[in-house]
């Protein structure tokens, strides 16, 4: 039963030969952009009116619950990511520090998690979309999902494939273009905040919390504070996103740090002030049956123009969001093929662009599929269940070498280590018991499919078996 705990060398993670080496451009700039563009997206822009829809005007409260948790996990993340400057993410550190079955479930589950938020980000951009395309007499049976009574949503299935091609073009030029487009994102919720804050209205926070804290259901799902922040959390993570880049980051050691908490700590404040300002300007129970409630918000106040202005920085600036994810999942695919767990031919590199072309590509379709027949609400509960999944082994991983290694250099240290990794873990597993129970047994179920693979192939296929 070795396969149990055979663990990759910390010590020879680097040494991956030329064929299968990504190349190194990008530097902290490109990894704060990149962890902007990936928090900052369908939760503010979609997933705040039904987290509030949940909470009510307590959301506010879940996105700082959400918020502190994701914060003790980015600590965690940067302590690793720094000390294991290599591709792969979580699943990368487990398969170092606590062997390849955990690394294989962790993986399989980040699989889920990007997969499927490239899928729940492109149905967030098509909800923006739509009125511009049915302007121009877009068929409705074509943009939504058998779900909402159409055939299929094809902007949603259009936003992946287009995306997957300027990953594919090449890592730095796809930065470049990320960069930009955050900077639309942020002028356009800059917008927002300055036109809704004189009509802040602080009766609209009474009743505060109208649902409770926990436990509470309508009869069909849990509702609440916390079952809003289970869901919300989708709307933080992202960060996770700038550690696969670490192997394509030119100062691992510094970057890395600066990349992860610094895109963290600015998303949590924007979040935090477009949430409240929000409220301010309209009941929570109003917006929250908005598919774009920022939009509704402004066309509520009087504001068609500025709404639409809104609305077209979302069109043009959501993809920034899958352009994040879908670049983390082709380099999770990209390194447990390249350790064996999955087909190795599968971990090819251009030599043109330096990118995993084939699995880039292949991870735009998949989450075309997804997105083209699913609703967002299932879509982002799923997306938490592996994320949550991932970040508890990341948080286990700084315990055990802490305990294992503790005289291993570190660039970066995780503050108080003892109370904010163990404070990661216990947080992370309260979202997911808050999840509906459904997502919970669709999450374990993902994951039963996901052993039987490693059983039947990973196991002797794996490099580290081969050795």
């Amino acid at each position: 039963m070795s396969f149990i705990t055979r663990r990759k060398s910390i010590d020879a993670l680097a040494a991956v030969d030329a064929q299968h080496r990504l190349t190194p451009t990008l530097s902290w700039p490109h990894l704060v952009a990149l962890g902007v563009g990936a928090i900052v997206g369908t939760g503010i822009y979609t997933l705040t009116g039904i987290g509030a829809g949940l909470a009510g005007p307590a959301v506010i409260l879940s996105f700082a619950i959400a918020g502190a948790i994701c914060a003790c996990a980015a600590l965690c993340y940067a302590e690793m990511a720094t000390l294991i400057p290599a591709s792969g993410s979580a699943y990368t550190y487990s398969y170092s520090v606590m062997g390849e079955l955990v690394a294989w479930v962790v993986g399989w589950s980040l699989i889920l998690e990007y997969t499927v938020v490239c899928s729940a980000v492109a149905v967030g951009w098509s909800a923006h979309v739509q009125p511009f395309l049915s302007g121009v007499g877009f068929p409705a049976q074509l943009m939504a999902g058998p779900h909402a009574g159409g055939v299929i949503n094809l902007p949603a299935v259009f936003i992946c494939f287009v995306v997957a091609g300027l990953l594919s073009a090449g890592t730095k030029e796809s930065a470049v273009i990320n960069m930009v487009l955050v900077a639309i994102k942020i002028v356009a919720l800059a917008a927002f905040v300055a036109i809704t804050l004189p009509t802040f209205d602080a009766s609209h926070f009474t009743p505060f919390m109208p649902n409770g804290f926990s436990g509470q259901t309508n009869g069909t799902e849990k509702i609440g504070v916390m079952a809003a922040a289970a869901l919300i959390f989708f709307a933080f993570y992202g960060f996770d996103a700038v550690s696969t880049a670490a192997e394509e980051t030119k100062n691992p050691k510094r970057d890395l740090t600066i990349g992860i908490v610094g895109s963290m700590l600015a998303c949590t404040a924007i979040y935090m002030l477009v949430a409240a300002v929000a409220i301010g300007a309209s009941r929570a129970e109003v917006f929250s049956q908005s598919e774009a409630p920022l939009v509704f918000i402004l066309e509520t106040l009087g504001q068609p123009s500025v709404a639409k202005v809104v609305a077209a920085a979302a069109v043009i600036a959501l993809p920034t969001v899958i352009m994040a994810f879908m670049y983390g999942q082709s380099r999770i695919f990209f390194v447990m093929a390249r350790d064996g767990l999955l087909p190795r031919a599968l971990a090819s590199v251009n030599k043109k662009t330096g990118t995993p072309v084939v699995m880039t590509m292949l991870t735009g379709a998949i989450a075309a599929a997804i997105a083209g027949f699913f609703p967002l609400k299932e879509i982002a509960e799923l997306a938490n269940a592996g994320t949550l999944a991932a970040f508890i082994a990341v948080a286990l991983s700084v315990i055990i070498l802490r305990r294992r290694e503790p005289n291993r250099p570190r660039v970066f240290k995780t503050p108080l280590w003892f109370i904010v990794a163990p404070a990661a873990i216990l947080g992370c597993l309260y979202l997911f018991w808050s999840l509906p129970a459904s997502t919970q047994v669709r999450f374990l179920i993902w994951n039963a499919i996901g052993v039987v693979v490693y059983l039947l192939y990973s196991r002797r296929a794996s490099l580290l078996a081969k050795a």
